[in-house]
């Protein structure tokens, strides 16, 4: 997760005005309210495979998945299930004595910790785009607010060419402090962090996605289940 991706999916903006007024398009068709959160990044990149397939890829994210770092911070669904998910880096519920409730009496907090909002699997009848989601509240050791991934079909007036657009967000209120200041050194650190590791996961993301179903079409790919 730290070499370079080859396509670059960080969106950029002029300013700040541009980077709220696109963050307040995306958050309302995610029908949550606008004024709660600050969109801190948003990433998006195009997949060349139809909208629905792309979605149901990302409802098999789980600890298997090989997009995601689970090297670093596996993913764990609660009880199975995709709506509660638990993420603890380097998989680590356990101290190094072995206690599952941690140590000294303090228990281990999860890095994050995510909790459905809502999944728009089919999409909306007034959507014009075919757009599906996941939205979830998310918080843990390192609260963001809210993360979403969604998907929408292509819109070639935007000079978009894949098929899908695949987009990933977080909507940010570090640690709830709504004065925390914007240039503070922890935001860029985490900016730089996050921006990466968010791009080689889109990457991979789209590589396996194009493959899958190439290798569909071919007649080659195993049965889905």
């Amino acid at each position: 997760m730290a070499h370079k991706p080859a396509i670059p999916t960080l969106i950029q903006f002029a300013n700040d005005e541009q980077r709220m007024e696109y963050s307040s398009r995306i958050m309302q068709r995610l029908s949550i309210d606008v004024s709660k959160y600050a969109m801190l990044n948003i990433h998006s990149i195009g997949i060349e495979a139809p909208t629905s397939f792309v979605f149901e890829e990302l409802l098999r994210w789980d600890g298997n998945s090989i997009c995601w770092p689970n090297h670093i911070a596996p993913v764990e669904r609660m009880s199975g299930q995709l709506e509660h998910i638990q993420i603890f880096l380097f998989g680590k519920k356990t101290s190094v004595f072995g206690l599952r409730n941690g140590f000294l009496g303090l228990k281990f907090i999860p890095l994050f910790e995510l909790d459905a909002i809502k999944f728009q699997a089919v999409p909306e009848l007034s959507n014009f785009d075919n757009a599906r989601y996941l939205l979830y509240e998310c918080g843990g050791g390192y609260p963001i607010g809210i993360f979403t991934m969604y998907v929408r079909s292509w819109l070639p007036d935007r000079g978009e060419r894949e098929q899908t657009q695949l987009f990933m967000g977080v909507g940010f209120d570090f640690y709830g402090r709504k004065d925390w200041p914007k240039r503070h050194f922890i935001n860029a650190v985490w900016e730089r962090v996050h921006n990466r590791v968010t791009s080689n996961i889109l990457n991979r993301f789209k590589q396996m996605c194009e493959a899958k179903f190439q290798a569909l079409q071919l007649g080659t790919a195993p049965r889905r289940d």
